[in-house]
């Protein structure tokens, strides 16, 4: 039996930081608190949180199909680096992951692959019912519906078939709420105006509230009609915040929502300085929306933070407006960019921890992880919450090589990433791949 004891640290779980030691043995965490005497080998953690690892709840890797912008190998590395342990890829790659059969090749790649846990969603098109129907999903995290375009051709914009499928599928929903004819119009008239001038600050208002507003309330409203588990991904304006409960415990709800980490750090004002690379759908909008989903996440009213990492080339990027493709790479900084609200005192480790690390676990019915508690499988970022460091293409782990964040200094660091007990990232190294596991999920039924 391996047995590991990270010593000393401020371990963060349960809404509490309790200074003591953790045990680990195997792939669970056995001891929580405490001084612990073993004989096992040891990390200080001293004056260190100790934290359960990220669970990224959306993410877009680009295998197969597009991997000279990433792939799976490429971006769990990054994500490690940044404390992240298990993600959810999304179904829009090439080809998209619309059969049991295409699922299963992305589980193949990532069982060898992967350096941290992982599930794919299963993605549905207008005509794929069948195939959903039949995929066991206490294998897979959930169903991914494009109500807004995407990469291939996944958009679901047959109203009969959500409701059949909104009606039917005994799994977690997860959506892309724009609504597409309000964008293929603006779009339209945007660029009758403004021709070769169309740039990025044009974004927001051609992907706009209403549109995101449209469908996001469509999708409310069928899953409270089919009584469906429903989760709405990237949640952009204050106008949607309306759709959600709060004071309902997350174990509760029937309909959740997550926030993505650029939408609360940029705004459109950002445009002037990235151009296209903050372009992104939904689109990061004007000033006044990232407080109001701030204050929603801290109301419980948006209940995970994830980052909808989806990177592109950096010459990909430099393509005018209309051809520039929409994403940017966030996984291996969201925990860094986050710590900025706790570090302002507008947000406690303990609260930061709930949102990324928790609810996640809870939202999707992921037994025993997302949780320091004794029993579950250990997986852990090991927190320096007073390094001051500088994003730059040196300490990029992104395949794309190129951050929107390059030159910013963050205070707080990931120091060492374990996954299933085993140490993979330490102080800039990468260790040890091949330890992820394929995520499972509790029933609905």
């Amino acid at each position: 039996m391996e047995r590991l004891v990270i010593k000393n640290g401020l371990i963060v779980n349960n809404g509490q930081i309790t200074e003591g030691d953790l045990l680990i043995e195997d792939n669970r965490i056995t001891k929580v608190g405490g001084i612990i005497e073993s004989n096992a080998k040891e990390i200080d953690a001293e004056g260190r949180w100790v934290m359960p690892g990220i669970i990224d709840d959306q993410v877009h890797f680009r295998e197969p199909g597009l991997t000279h912008k990433a792939d799976i190998f490429s971006e769990s590395k990054a994500a490690v680096a940044g404390g992240v342990t298990s993600f959810m890829e999304m179904p829009n790659t090439q080809p998209a992951a619309v059969t049991r059969s295409l699922l299963e090749d992305k589980y193949n790649i990532a069982a060898t692959n992967a350096w941290c846990n992982y599930s794919f969603f299963m993605g549905t098109t207008n005509e794929n019912y069948d195939e959903v129907m039949a995929q066991d999903f206490t294998k897979v995290c959930g169903l991914k519906i494009f109500m807004g375009s995407s990469t291939g051709n996944m958009l679901v914009d047959d109203v009969p078939i959500l409701e059949k499928l909104f009606a039917n599928v005994p799994a977690l929903i997860a959506t892309h709420c724009e609504d597409e004819d309000t964008i293929k119009e603006r779009f339209l008239n945007f660029e009758q105006k403004w021709g070769e001038q169309l740039n990025a600050s044009h974004h927001p208002q051609i992907r706009n509230e209403k549109a995101c507003l449209l469908s996001s309330a469509l999708a409310v409203n069928l899953a409270r009609r089919y009584k469906t588990r429903l989760h709405i991904l990237h949640i952009s304006t204050m106008q949607e915040l309306a759709l959600f409960d709060t004071g309902i415990p997350l174990s509760q709800k029937q309909i959740t929502s997550e926030v993505c980490v650029h939408h609360l750090w940029f705004t459109a004002n950002d445009y002037e300085r990235l151009g296209n690379l903050i372009k992104c759908n939904p689109a990061i909008k004007a000033d006044h929306h990232a407080p109001a989903l701030f204050q929603a996440l801290m109301e419980g009213r948006l209940d995970i933070i994830a980052t909808d990492h989806a990177p592109h080339t950096w010459d990909e990027k430099l393509q005018m407006y209309s051809k520039a493709p929409s994403g940017l790479p966030l996984v291996q900084h969201s925990l860094v960019m986050m710590l900025k609200w706790v570090h302002e005192g507008k947000m406690k480790i303990t609260e930061l921890v709930e949102k990324m690390c928790h609810n996640p676990a809870l939202c999707f019915r992921i037994p025993e992880r997302g949780f320091l508690n004794e029993g579950c499988f250990a997986d852990i970022a090991i927190v320096n919450p007073n390094t001051e460091w500088t994003v730059d293409k040196s300490n990029i782990h992104y395949k794309a090589g190129w951050s929107p964040l390059e030159g910013h200094t963050f205070k707080g660091k990931v120091e060492h990433t374990l996954v299933n007990g085993k140490l993979i990232y330490s102080k800039g190294d990468f260790l040890e791949p091949g330890h992820g596991s394929r995520l499972q999920f509790k029933s609905l039924v």
